[in-house]
């Protein structure tokens, strides 16, 4: 018993010891840089050192709300370049918050031109001008593209001023500020340069023409995004035996269930919301059956509609997937990060906690 006394009693003088270090101002700031250095050390350790064709998704929902997700946004490091494909709401903060090195961002490429995939595009641009992008941030993205690059440069060009005015040109260059918007041209591929090969075709989002989809082909190891889209056989073409598919997906059981209330309720904007957006989306099952029409050694759910948030609602989203493709899927989240080590046929899925 006497044991247990002076046990409890030293606990307390100790939580008391501890309680009081922390109202040190010289403590607290010890200890606030030393927490400071572990998160600036974290930097890039999400990837492998050894040559690997990666992808984590910055986002992960469609436009339906959840504060835990953000819009589409997939970030793909090739040996040591980065390009992002869609940057929708919050993922431009994903990548800020992961630490991503955006010096080393050489393009994004737009898989269509809905807000939802690239609102945060003047965000992932200050934030790589901040990290040292030594030129303008290219931009490949259908018809329609320079447009918008020149509407972010006319409405953000006060913020331009003011930052450079402020930080000095040392730190913003104002020659590396703006876009290179790059339409893309349907005869040539985006980029070839030996190592790694971007491809993108069209796909089916009608009445959004073009909406695109990119294959990523990096020293034998590919993967395919395939942007907003029901079936298509161009698709399917230039997804054959890819490594890694990530496609967009509709519940349709749990866009049914929202639509029968919004009806009941007679909210008509919402129903008819509802309705249009199952003739623009592949549904999770039919996505599945194409995986396995193209042999994809793993499928990645994302751009989900709407993204689950609870178990149950997990539970109804993934309904009859394991009927069509019973292994080697996964429903993403923000952070999750599949790694595909050169001169393997490793698939090595993980995921990010934050």
């Amino acid at each position: 018993m006497k044991f247990i006394k002076y046990l409890l009693i030293s606990l307390v003088l100790l939580g008391g010891l501890s309680f009081g270090l922390f109202q040190i101002t010289g403590v607290q700031d010890f200890l606030t840089k030393r927490a400071v250095q572990q998160q600036m050390q974290q930097q890039e350790s999400i990837f492998p050192e050894d040559d690997a064709l990666s992808a984590i998704v910055c986002g992960s929902r469609s436009p339906f709300p959840d504060r835990d997700r953000a819009e589409a946004c997939i970030l793909i490091k090739a040996g040591a370049d980065f390009y992002v494909v869609d940057i929708g709401a919050g993922s431009a903060m994903n990548l800020q918050m992961w630490q991503i090195d955006l010096s080393k961002l050489k393009g994004v490429l737009l898989t269509h031109l809905h807000s939802d995939h690239m609102s945060d595009l003047p965000g992932l641009h200050f934030n790589s001008w901040l990290a040292g992008r030594p030129s303008k941030l290219k931009v490949y993205g259908p018809e329609g593209v320079e447009n918008l690059t020149q509407g972010f440069e006319q409405a953000y060009s006060l913020d331009t001023k003011f930052r450079v005015e402020h930080h000095g040109e040392g730190i913003l260059p104002l020659s590396v500020a703006g876009y290179e918007p790059i339409t893309l041209n349907p005869d040539n591929p985006i980029i070839d340069k030996g190592d790694l090969k971007i491809t993108f075709f069209k796909v089916n989002h009608e009445p959004i023409e073009p909406a695109l989809g990119f294959r990523f082909d990096y020293k034998g190891r590919s993967i395919v995004i395939s942007g907003d889209t029901l079936y298509s056989e161009n698709l399917v073409k230039n997804s054959m035996g890819v490594d890694v598919l990530f496609h967009d997906a509709i519940s349709l059981d749990t866009v049914h269930a929202i639509r029968d209330v919004a009806y009941e309720q007679g909210n008509k904007t919402l129903t008819k919301i509802l309705d249009d957006i199952q003739t623009y989306h592949e549904n999770t099952i039919r996505v599945a059956e194409l995986a396995n029409e193209v042999d994809a050694g793993y499928l990645i759910y994302y751009h989900l509609i709407p993204a689950p948030r609870t178990d149950l609602a997990e539970t109804v989203f993934t309904r009859g997937i394991n009927d069509v493709r019973s292994e080697n899927w996964t429903l993403s989240k923000d952070g999750t990060i599949v790694i595909l080590p050169v001169g393997t046929d490793e698939i090595i899925l993980n995921s990010l906690d934050f």
